[in-house]
């Protein structure tokens, strides 16, 4: 029998749920891996550990900024209320005793934070402290620690001190943030920026890719493109495998612990991680996509799973106002699990499908019980049997929490479909699935067009999509056309100066391809079918508003077309890493040149020289950024051959909602395919997507281009 491997996001919360529970290993998580369940591959399922009354062990928690990130991307407060924590609280935060009851901490080892922890305990806020670091504390932060402990003499507060490697949040149950902050692509790329500040960060991406290897179990195969901040640390994070292996007995891969993969892992079964520069592919960060999920992302500024939008204070009477409401889009809500990859046309239609069938069960119910609603829903009714009712009431708060989930989703779908129609993403998105047959005539008229949108910012992403893709030549006179068409538009354009830099070296290293199969067509309109099925309850909403009365406006302009199934630029390099037999000669071509670094190799490494010889080697022409390493290990023809079903794939400077969905879409499309015989099938894929931020393309080209830009001018 085949078993699913865990996801990335899967070993996480196993991860937490541990520490939650002081750090004890269920009976069922004791087990030798030698037997069944390690078998697997997989993570036992804890439970809570019981007090003497058969209670769980109430607690506190008391994170920092990034430990709540970290759990609040994965746990909800029902989660934690289910593992004992009563409260949960900032380290900083002003914070009251509750001496009869334990702490757990879930912090960064810093200074700072040593020395709050160190109050607690010489304060005597809670009875004992379980003190759990998200990374590796350096030993001279734990020397000075113990130091303030054995001074304040409050070492018998302390119950446990743990490295938990949990330093990245993960969104989606394959999508990590390491959450280095929006300017990590400014940083390397910048010529103001400092080696010290390069070499920081770089330990801090190390640190965090080092966590995410020991959270999934296996140590992997590296490789990188020459020169660069992903030659860096992919030699920093080989040396750092290398030396825990050496040095550690019972190192964290040993498969002694949790985390580690069985013992029966063999080599060819090992991901390879893969670790790229921004530049390799700009792209993906400003293009207008099609998805449920990067549209989210994009035009409602998703950030840790959470989004705000506006809905209507009384949705009978527009005139009373909207007010802003959280949504938290969690593992536990299915309807984002099955639709947050698909086409924005096709979940319309699944909502209206979901309400539908909602609408359906809870009309059976009513209609065995005799009442008139699920409100209606009484235990002393007399025209209700015991049967009915008991079925009933089971099926209560499930059918709620259907319906809770649906009618998020039908607002988030309402505030969608207004972005779209108020900025025309339909059409911006249209023209960049065939942006390389854009003349520089139809370019200028788009940019000249005053009706083409509300947001002056999706004419530069547009414009710079079509400046890094097209093979054309632009004359200065012409160039200053296009500037000034849009600066009339209302953009600001001093990100252009720092694209005009890179666009050769990033046309050196995207790979354009066709569709790997036509785009569907609907003549007769299946999509068409799904917005008028959800245009139908929305139309009420807006009323007085223009969506209502021009939602055909909208309709006729997507109805037609469905994104095309190709391939961008990360997938590609993906695909001749981990299916070179597969792969286009020039995908291989692009590749060929990639460092390998194996950890458990006595050859596989590279050498590494610091960011000041690095920056003295500028023959790359990037501006800013990170010339050629120096010698690294050159891939021999087999180790360039090797095939994986498992990847780990990294950008250096920023993530983006459309590679993380493209990477999966092409790891379902190929485990797909292959024979009918096991012998012939193509093994299960799956890659894991993650990036120093997930950054949207307003914050990308505010925020990062446009400041490289000005420093440029």
């Amino acid at each position: 029998m085949v078993v699913q491997s865990q996801s990335l996001r899967d070993r996480q919360v196993a991860s937490l749920e541990k520490i939650l529970n002081l750090n004890h290993a269920s009976q069922e998580s004791s087990i030798t891996h030698h037997g069944p369940t390690a078998a697997d591959g997989l993570i036992p399922k804890a439970t809570p550990i019981l007090n003497s009354d058969g209670d769980p062990i109430w607690k506190v928690l008391v994170f920092d900024n990034l430990g709540r990130d970290v759990i609040s991307s994965v746990l909800r407060v029902n989660d934690l209320r289910t593992w004992g924590v009563t409260i949960h609280l900032n380290l900083k935060s002003a914070r009251h005793p509750i001496p009869d009851v334990p702490v757990v901490y879930l912090v960064e080892p810093t200074a700072d934070n040593l020395t709050l922890i160190n109050q607690d305990l010489s304060k005597s806020l809670y009875s004992e402290a379980y003190i759990n670091f998200l990374s590796s504390i350096p030993r001279p932060l734990m020397e000075d620690f113990a130091a303030q402990i054995a001074e304040a003499g409050t070492a018998e507060s302390i119950s446990q001190v743990y490295d938990q490697y949990l330093n990245f949040v993960v969104a989606e149950p394959d999508l990590f943030s390491l959450c280095l902050g929006k300017e990590t692509y400014w940083a390397l790329n910048s010529a103001n920026a400092k080696d010290e500040e390069i070499e920081t960060l770089v330990d801090r991406i190390v640190s965090g890719l080092f966590s995410v290897v020991v959270t999934m179990g296996a140590i992997p195969i590296i490789r990188c493109p020459r020169g660069g901040a992903a030659e860096m640390i992919a030699a920093k994070l080989d040396r750092k495998l290398r030396d825990h292996i050496l040095n550690s007995k019972d190192n964290l891969f040993s498969g002694q612990g949790p985390r580690s993969a069985p013992a029966a892992v063999t080599p060819t079964s090992r991901p390879v991680l893969v670790i790229v520069d921004r530049n390799v592919d700009l792209i993906p960060m400003l293009s207008h996509s099609w998805t449920y999920q990067s549209l989210v992302h994009d035009v409602l500024k998703m950030h840790l799973n959470r989004i705000t939008i506006e809905t209507p204070i009384d949705e009978e009477n527009p005139y009373k106002g909207r007010t802003k409401k959280a949504y938290d889009l969690t593992s536990n809500d299915f309807f984002w699990s099955r639709n947050a990859g698909i086409p924005f046309p096709q979940v319309a239609e699944n909502i209206d499908t979901e309400l539908t069938k909602y609408k359906d069960d809870a009309n059976e119910i009513t209609r065995k019980t005799g009442a008139s609603s699920l409100e209606d829903l009484q235990a002393d009714n007399p025209n209700t049997s015991a049967q009915h009712l008991k079925a009933a009431i089971t099926l209560l708060p499930e059918l709620r929490e259907r319906k809770a989930i649906l009618d998020m989703h039908m607002n988030i779908a309402t505030a969608l479909l207004k972005g779209i129609k108020d900025r025309q993403l339909d059409n911006f998105f249209q023209i960049e699935e065939n942006i390389t047959k854009q003349t520089r005539a139809q370019m200028l008229e788009l940019l000249n067009d005053s009706s083409k949108g509300s947001e002056p910012l999706d004419k530069l992403r547009l414009f710079i999509i079509w400046f890094l893709s097209t093979e054309q030549d632009i004359p200065r006179a012409e160039m200053e056309r296009f500037e000034e068409a849009l600066t009339k538009a209302g953009a600001e354009i001093t990100a252009l100066a720092y694209v005009k830099r890179v666009r050769e070296i990033t046309r050196m290293t995207m790979m354009t391809s066709a569709p790997t199969q036509p785009a569907p067509q609907s003549t007769g309109g299946e999509l068409f079918k799904g917005f008028s099925s959800i245009s139908n309850r929305l139309t009420d909403r807006f009323a007085s508003g223009a969506l209502g009365t021009n939602f055909e406006n909208l309709i006729s302009g997507v109805k037609n077309f469905l994104p095309a199934n190709k391939d961008i630029t990360i997938t590609k390099i993906v695909e001749s890493l981990m299916d070179p037999a597969s792969a286009s000669s020039s995908a291989i071509a692009k590749t060929e040149d990639y460092l390998y670094f194996d950890p458990r190799s006595a050859n596989a490494r590279g050498t590494m020289p610091a960011p000041s010889q690095a920056r003295q080697q500028q023959s790359s022409g990037m501006p800013g950024g990170l010339g050629g390493l120096g010698p690294g290990t050159q891939a021999s023809f087999g180790q360039r051959r090797q095939g994986f079903s498992e990847a780990i794939v990294f950008t250096v400077g920023g993530g983006s909602m459309d590679e993380y969905g493209n990477l999966q879409d092409w790891a379902k499309r190929t485990s797909a395919a292959g024979g009918a015989t096991a012998a012939t099938a193509s093994p299960k894929r799956r890659v894991v997507y993650g990036s120093t931020e997930i950054v949207n393309a307003e914050d990308f080209v505010v925020g990062e281009l446009a400041r490289l830009g000005r420093e440029d001018r």
